[in-house]
């Protein structure tokens, strides 16, 4: 049944938000299980990703994932310290280091996404397919666009 005005649309926002923070905290639960083994967190996994591709400075690489600098910086001096990432000069600026991942990161970030190909299979079976997992990543896409666009401050 579609509900209407103020008490409706709080009720949905309600739902909603808290469906997302429980499948966040689901999501997270899932990858820690998954990142242990090559003696990461879901987190240091994030940020990991982020920086496999291309070098980026922390603020960068917070902007990304949707968290603080001050989060994001723990995380890289920990991943820095296990030698799955160093920082590089930023030509762009002085004193804000680039982050990249080394050798032994990347290698660490592929033994993850090869156990996350069981876990993405086994989500779109549960969910009915592929296309459905797609048009529920759209939705949880335009949610966060949203919020965005109404003045949500992303660029912690």
């Amino acid at each position: 049944m579609a509900r209407t005005g103020e008490s409706g649309e709080a009720e949905a926002f309600s739902r909603a938000a808290v469906a997302v923070f429980r499948l966040n905290g689901r999501f997270t639960a899932a990858l820690d299980r998954l990142a242990l083994a090559s003696g990461l967190s879901a987190a240091r996994w994030q940020v990991l990703s982020t920086v496999s591709g291309e070098s980026l400075s922390v603020s960068a690489v917070a902007r990304r994932v949707g968290t603080t600098r001050q989060s994001v910086q723990r995380i890289a001096d920990l991943l820095v310290r296990q030698g799955l990432a160093v920082y590089l000069d930023n030509p762009a600026h002085r004193r804000a280091k680039l982050l990249t991942a080394t050798e032994q990161g990347a290698a660490a970030k592929r033994e993850i996404d090869s156990c996350l190909a069981e876990l993405a299979r086994q989500l779109c079976e549960g969910l009915g397919g592929e296309e459905e997992v797609y048009r529920t990543a759209e939705a949880l896409r335009g949610l966060s666009g949203a919020l965005s666009s109404i003045g949500s401050d992303d660029s912690q």
